[in-house]
C-alpha cells in the first residue's frame, strides 16, 4: 500500500486530495515538523530535503508535493489534461508556476507576516507582494476559463487549491476580494467530496502534531536561528 508522509500544511494537502479524489488506498504517517521528525535518518534516507510530502508507492519513492502530484496522475492516468504537446506545455509550464512561485512566495510571506521572531517591514512588504502579484496571475488566468489548464479539473487545480485554502492567513482576510475568479475556483473545488474528505482528514489528525511554536519548534523549523 503507498504510504504517505505528511502534515497538515498546504503542500502535503494537495497531495490528500488527490488520494482522495483518485480513491488510492493509502497509508498516512504524521511527520511532525514542529517536533523535529523530519531529520529523522529514516526520513531523511526518503527525503533529503527534510520536508514533507513525501510517499512511498511500494519502493518507489517520490518527494516535493507537485513531483508526486504529477507521478500520481501519469501512474493513474487521471486528472491530466489532454496529452497533445500544447496541453502538456500548459500542464507543465502551470505546474511548476505553482511549485517555483506560488508556495514559495506564499511561504515566505506566512513567515515574516506571522513567525518571524522580530518585525522586517522590507521582508514583509517583499513576500506580501510578490505573493499578491501570482496569486494575480492566477486570477487573470481564470478570467477566461474554468480551469487552469485544459478544459478539465487537473492536478494543477490540486496544486493551486492546497495553497489558495490559506489565501486570507497569507494575505489578510480581505485578500479574497482581489481575486474572485480564483474565489470561484477554490469554492468549486471546496464543494466537491474529495475536500470535505481533507478536511475530516485534517480534523482527524490535528491531535497528532505539536500545536505550540515554542522554542523547542523554531529550533527545529527555523535551523538558522540561534534558539536559546
Amino acid at each position: 500500500m503507498l504510504k504517505f508522509y505528511f502534515n497538515l500544511s498546504p503542500n502535503p494537502m494537495k497531495v490528500a486530495l488527490f488520494l482522495e479524489e483518485a480513491g488510492l488506498p493509502y497509508e498516512a504517517i504524521p511527520v511532525d515538523a514542529r517536533a523535529g521528525q523530519q531529520f529523522a535518518p529514516d526520513y531523511l534516507a526518503m527525503n533529503p530535503n527534510g520536508k514533507v510530502p513525501t510517499i512511498d508507492d511500494d519502493g518507489a519513492t517520490v518527494f516535493d508535493s507537485n513531483a508526486i502530484l504529477l507521478y500520481l496522475a501519469e501512474k493513474t492516468g487521471r486528472f491530466l489534461p489532454p496529452t497533445d504537446p500544447k496541453h502538456r506545455a500548459e500542464l507543465l509550464s502551470w505546474l511548476m508556476f505553482v511549485a517555483t512561485g506560488i508556495g514559495p512566495f506564499s511561504g515566505q510571506a506566512v513567515h515574516f507576516k506571522h513567525f518571524a521572531p522580530e518585525p522586517v517591514p522590507y521582508a514583509h512588504a517583499r513576500y506580501q507582494y510578490e505573493a499578491e502579484r501570482h496569486y494575480a496571475i492566477l486570477d487573470a488566468r481564470l478570467g477566461s476559463r474554468s480551469y487552469i489548464v485544459g478544459e478539465a479539473y487537473s492536478i494543477v487545480d490540486m496544486a493551486v487549491w492546497g495553497w489558495a485554502r490559506m489565501v486570507p492567513f497569507i494575505l489578510g482576510d480581505e485578500a479574497w476580494g482581489k481575486f474572485p475568479n480564483l474565489k470561484r475556483l477554490f469554492d468549486e473545488i471546496s464543494a466537491r467530496p474529495a475536500a470535505a474528505a481533507v478536511e475530516a482528514f485534517r480534523v482527524k489528525h490535528n491531535p497528532v502534531f505539536k500545536p505550540a511554536m515554542d522554542d523547542e519548534a523554531r529550533a527545529h523549523m527555523f535551523k538558522h536561528l540561534k534558539v536559546a
